[in-house]
């Protein structure tokens, strides 16, 4: 009896540690992201590097998502609290949200309903298997990566709240 409960406890365990390793996202704090190039939802070319000089927040999510859609009203009010501030060691604060999809239909609709005003919309209709996930190591959403002024990975997967504090300390006084 105890055997069996040690041994369902240790299989439990290791398909744990393999199901968070398989998700863990790439890219760790400190190391530099791969230029990103792709079109924008309006049609426009668009380079990750572009945004050099701004803190950017890289969120993958999809319209299918429960746990996307019900963190978006908080990145929206991320972006309206911090789009316009300067920052001790940046110009800006910008979202470039990647849409991990298969039907554009859907993630059109759902942009406009959670109301994601920002600019930088990509569509990945590939799901999992598109470029933007592979390149980033992206195996769940949401996944977020806040990047500083260099393109380097700041903080991953961080909260809303901890992407405000973080933000905050940063402003320009």
């Amino acid at each position: 009896m105890i055997r069996s409960i040690l041994l369902i406890l240790l299989t439990l365990a290791v398909v744990y540690g393999v199901r968070y390793w398989y998700l863990k996202p790439k890219y760790t704090a400190g190391e530099s992201v791969a230029e990103v190039e792709h079109i924008l939802i309006d049609g426009e070319p668009f380079l990750l590097s572009s945004l050099s000089g701004n803190y950017v927040l890289l969120h993958f999510w999809g319209s299918w998502c429960g746990p996307c859609r019900h963190e978006n009203p908080q990145l929206v009010k991320l972006y309206h609290d911090f789009k316009d501030s300067r920052f001790k060691d940046a110009e800006g604060f910008r979202i470039v949200s990647m849409g991990v999809e298969n039907s554009e239909t859907s993630w059109k609709k759902a942009i406009e309903k959670d109301q994601l005003v920002w600019r930088h919309h990509i569509g990945q209709f590939d799901r999992f298997d598109s470029s933007m996930a592979k390149i980033f190591g992206v195996r769940e959403i949401p996944t977020l990566y806040l990047l500083g002024p260099g393109q380097k990975v700041l903080l991953v997967n961080p909260t809303p709240a901890e992407i405000s504090s973080f933000l905050s300390e940063k402003k320009a006084v």
